[in-house]
């Protein structure tokens, strides 16, 4: 009987194989895909983030180049987005100094523009044909806006250099900045990935 079950299972292997063969080519996909990207992370300057934050969307993504950059685009904007609630709930944490509410209050102000940034972006990326008259412009507004994010994400920071800052919605303002910061410059580096190939 063993001999028997021994000799059935490769056979009912087989038949499995046979009835569903894209479960192989599927899994093949899947690994080709986390795999890329994986190697396009290689180009940013947060690798583990930037694959931690994609690797989720591999089946999206598949091995599309525009599809990674719009995806990270999508992700880093979320992100902000959450940021943007932390700060402002922050922001009106009881016994504030009056240096701390006002720099709370810029930084609200700085993840707002790069918000706004961050969705022309996304639009213009969507609207972009590779090898159109109008890529180059497009990618160039694009690079503007995205480096504008990261500019805003800094300048927000910039406020939290004051000596007499040092508690504890600074620590969350830090923390919470320096995520999306380091999200948007990854999502930058695979929009001028995307744009030199």
């Amino acid at each position: 009987m063993e001999c028997h079950l021994m000799l059935a299972l490769p056979i009912l292997q087989l038949l499995l194989n046979h009835i569903n063969p894209w479960t192989a080519a599927a899994a093949s996909s899947s690994k080709l895909n986390t795999e890329y990207i994986m190697t396009s992370c290689s180009v940013t300057l947060y690798p583990k983030l930037c694959y931690n934050s994609l690797s989720i969307y591999a089946g999206k993504i598949k091995t599309s180049p525009k599809v990674l950059a719009h995806t990270a685009l999508n992700v880093t904007l979320r992100a902000t987005k959450a940021t943007s609630a932390v700060i402002i709930r922050s922001s009106t944490a009881h016994g504030m100094k009056p240096i701390e509410v006002a720099a709370t209050l810029d930084c609200v102000e700085e993840v707002s523009d790069a918000l706004d940034e961050l969705r022309k972006s996304i639009g213009e990326l969507g609207n972009a044909v590779k090898g159109s008259r109008s890529f180059s412009f497009q990618i160039s507004d694009i690079q503007t806006w995205v480096s504008a994010a990261l500019t805003d994400e800094d300048t927000c920071m910039d406020g939290f250099d004051e000596p007499k800052l040092n508690g504890r919605v600074e620590t969350i303002v830090r923390r919470e900045i320096t995520k999306i910061a380091h999200l948007t410059s990854n999502a930058l580096a695979l929009i001028n990935n995307y744009a030199s190939n």
